[in-house]
């Protein structure tokens, strides 16, 4: 294994499979190819051993200002369809429900493991909540953990092709709502402070990806209000887009290609199960949300919040919808979870 021991050698590669990874993505064509390129070639690199991680300060700027990004996108006409969504989001709820118990089932068979293991590795989200979780109980959770980042990475990569083969050309960044005019240099180190002071706040608050949504409330402030007229600089956004996928990649450091192979059917079940799943409710709400099926789908996509926020932006999607939705199921999720593995009876692991 290749040794990187210090912070700003790492940071150096990871801005170089960054850049090839982008490059790559766009001359072969990818979708999303600033997010869906670094993605696939920085998971190859840590599969194949590079100890690469992504500094928890770096995280919280870049969550920060593609919060920004995705808020400026926000229109007078998104928040106006507030009204509409209450039984959207029962949908949403009764999805997430069968994918943790239909996903449980298939997680025990698959994984021949017990089932609060297996309830944990078919949760769609909330990853640290759920390992968390996994760790207090005793069980097993790097199988649970390799299980959801599959998950993860391979929604990162099949909802933006299911956009490219519907048609909709989501181009290398994020959709700036109808309009190619973007933030002064003035106006964006003022949202910038803004969301700075902001979030200690939003941290404080049980709320899912604070950095992200204390941008977005700052940037949606700031476009509705009319300060701004756009969004951020290109400059700005596209290295964000790619530095967000570079984070998804290294979500896979440190497990071995024994583990990979061990848990990759669990995590490719359990995400067509999660998939199928999204599209059924995402059509039944669409017509409820007059919106297009993709958009919905991106919102109910039980995928990372910030990466599905991003992807929405890209294709044009309510910002305020898709992050309401995505805050919602993993809200509903904190309490559910507990709930059902307080209702499953069975020894630990340990115990058998």
């Amino acid at each position: 294994m290749m040794k990187v021991d210090n912070t700003p050698a790492r940071l150096a590669i990871l801005a170089l499979l960054a850049a090839i990874g982008s490059l790559s993505a766009i001359v072969i064509g990818l979708p999303v190819p600033l997010l869906t390129g670094p993605a696939v070639l920085v998971t190859l690199a840590t599969i194949a051993g590079l100890p690469l991680r992504f500094p928890i300060p770096l995280r919280n700027a870049v969550f920060l200002l593609a919060g920004i990004a995705i808020g400026a996108t926000v229109s007078p006409e998104s928040v106006a369809a507030l009204a509409r969504w209450p039984l959207a989001f029962a949908l949403l709820a009764f999805c997430v429900l069968l994918m943790v118990v239909l996903g449980q089932r298939l997680m025990v068979r698959i994984m021949q493991t017990d089932r609060r293991s297996g309830l944990l590795a078919a949760a769609p989200g909330h990853l640290s909540y759920v390992i968390a979780l996994g760790e207090d109980l005793g069980l097993a959770t790097k199988q649970v953990a390799v299980v959801q980042s599959i998950r993860l990475l391979a929604l990162t990569l099949v909802v933006p092709f299911a956009v490219q083969i519907a048609g909709i050309d989501t181009g290398i960044g994020l959709a700036t709502s109808g309009t190619v005019t973007e933030m002064t240099l003035l106006q964006t180190m003022a949202c910038i402070l803004a969301a700075a002071c902001l979030a200690p706040v939003v941290i404080r608050t049980p709320v899912p990806a604070p950095m992200l949504l204390a941008g977005m409330a700052v940037g949606a402030a700031a476009r509705l209000t009319g300060w701004v007229p756009g969004g951020l600089s290109h400059w700005i956004a596209y290295p964000v887009l790619a530095a967000i996928g570079t984070l998804i990649g290294t979500r896979f450091a440190g497990v071995t290609l024994a583990e990979l192979r061990q848990s990759a059917l669990a995590g490719l079940a359990g995400t067509t199960l999660a998939l199928c799943l999204t599209v059924l409710f995402a059509w039944l709400a669409s017509g409820i949300v007059d919106m297009p099926l993709l958009h919905v789908m991106v919102a109910f996509a039980p995928g990372g919040l910030e990466t599905m926020a991003v992807i929405g932006a890209a294709i044009g999607a309510n910002p305020g919808f898709v992050a309401a939705a995505h805050v919602g199921r993993l809200l509903f999720l904190s309490v559910l979870i507990p709930v059902l593995i307080g209702r499953t009876q069975e020894p630990l692991p340990a115990s058998r």
